[in-house]
């Protein structure tokens, strides 16, 4: 095993084949580049006077020692730290799972979880956030009536974020609406705010009371109806995920807007959300053309999710709090007759990013605890 010097970069001879490195990329990721304790970057590559350059690179069984021109120092570097990165790849990811899409009939399979086993057990916790990382949607039993009981559920993936209706809401019946949701009358599949610039990422809606006649809930799987529509339209789809149009929500003392693509797609171009709203829709401004393709693209895709076959519908009860995906899982509600009962559920939300480290977080400590 050698060492070349390029003027960009160098090359280690392995029995495999050669291993290129650019000295940028080694300069700025030798081990003193970071803080031991915060584990942050503490080096900034623009502080160099001069391109890196390395003047020797010395090489044995397990490491890479390089010295750099106009720098009393030198670099060492893990060889089998560095074959990882010798071809382009992300960081491994434990909470990259992939998605298990699903139908109407999942409600006997929606995973369900004790409120006092999450708040006493992290392994509980760990399997929770698998569940919405791969179902997109799950059921809390056992909540207690409080208001504090929403939050200690929530804070168990993550830190409650603030939204439009500030960091909780209450869906019943309200005097002066300025949503459908606090009205009885029967609110549309669709996903939360995207009025918002980042929508937020997991919905939780706790169910304080329903005694009321009517008032199902409806939740859908976005991604396996889109998944479904790529398939079945594929130039509908390539439209409806590459553009952005408008969505608002409008009142005397707020006016959101913003523009979202109607189907999310992630890194890998797996369907990872749905963005849609007829309420916050606000008039498409695309050129008039354009939308002889793309309104007829919506219209179809939007016939496909009103289909019965991926449609779950089901009763809310007192004491359930249900938690899901608000880019992924899609929900509405029938009609109910406010005179019959009361209704209320109590919301609030975190990021999706939140689950995903409480989750990664959750494995590493499992892993490291044996």
């Amino acid at each position: 095993m050698k060492v070349d010097l390029e003027s960009s970069g160098l090359i280690i001879g392995q029995p495999s084949g050669p291993l290129y490195f650019n000295y940028f990329w080694l300069r700025d990721n030798c081990s003193s580049s970071f803080d031991p304790e915060t584990r942050e970057r503490s080096f900034d590559i623009a502080t160099l006077a001069e391109p890196p350059q390395a003047i020797s690179a010395d090489l044995s069984d397990t490491e890479l020692r390089v010295s750099w021109r106009g720098e009393c120092k030198q670099s060492v570097y893990d060889l089998a730290w560095l074959q990882r990165f010798a071809e382009p790849a992300a960081r491994p990811d434990p909470a990259a799972i992939p998605r298990k899409l699903w139908l109407a009939d999942h409600y006997n399979d929606m995973q369900r979880f004790s409120f006092t086993d999450l708040l006493a057990d992290r392994v509980t916790v760990c399997a929770w956030a698998h569940a919405l990382l791969e179902d997109g949607i799950s059921i809390v039993d056992g909540m207690p009536d409080t208001d504090q009981g929403l939050t200690d559920l929530a804070s168990r993936l993550g830190c409650i974020r603030s939204s439009v209706a500030g960091n909780y809401f209450d869906v019943r019946v309200h005097i002066d609406p300025v949503n459908l949701s606090y009205t009885a009358s029967a609110l549309e599949l669709h996903t939360d705010t995207p009025a918002e610039d980042l929508p937020p990422g997991i919905q939780f809606l706790h169910c304080r009371a329903n005694s009321v006649k009517g008032g199902d809930s409806l939740f859908l799987d976005g991604a396996a109806v889109a998944e479904d529509f790529r398939k079945t339209d594929p130039n509908g789809f390539a439209l409806l995920a590459e553009t952005k149009i408008p969505f608002y929500y409008d009142h005397d003392a707020f006016d959101w807007r913003a523009r979202q693509r109607v189907i999310e797609l992630d890194t890998t171009g797996a369907v990872s959300g749905v963005t849609v709203s007829r309420h916050m829709a606000d008039v498409l401004d695309l050129p008039q053309k354009d939308l002889d393709a793309y309104y007829p693209a919506l219209w179809r895709f939007s016939r496909a999710m009103a289909d019965p076959a991926y449609i779950m519908k089901f009763r809310l009860n007192a004491g359930e709090c249900i938690v899901f995906d608000n880019h992924r899982i899609v929900h509405g509600r029938e009609a109910y007759t406010a005179n019959s009962g009361e209704r209320y559920l109590r919301g609030c939300y975190i990021d999706r990013g939140e689950l995903r480290s409480t989750y990664r977080t959750l494995v590493k400590q499992s892993t490291e605890n044996g």
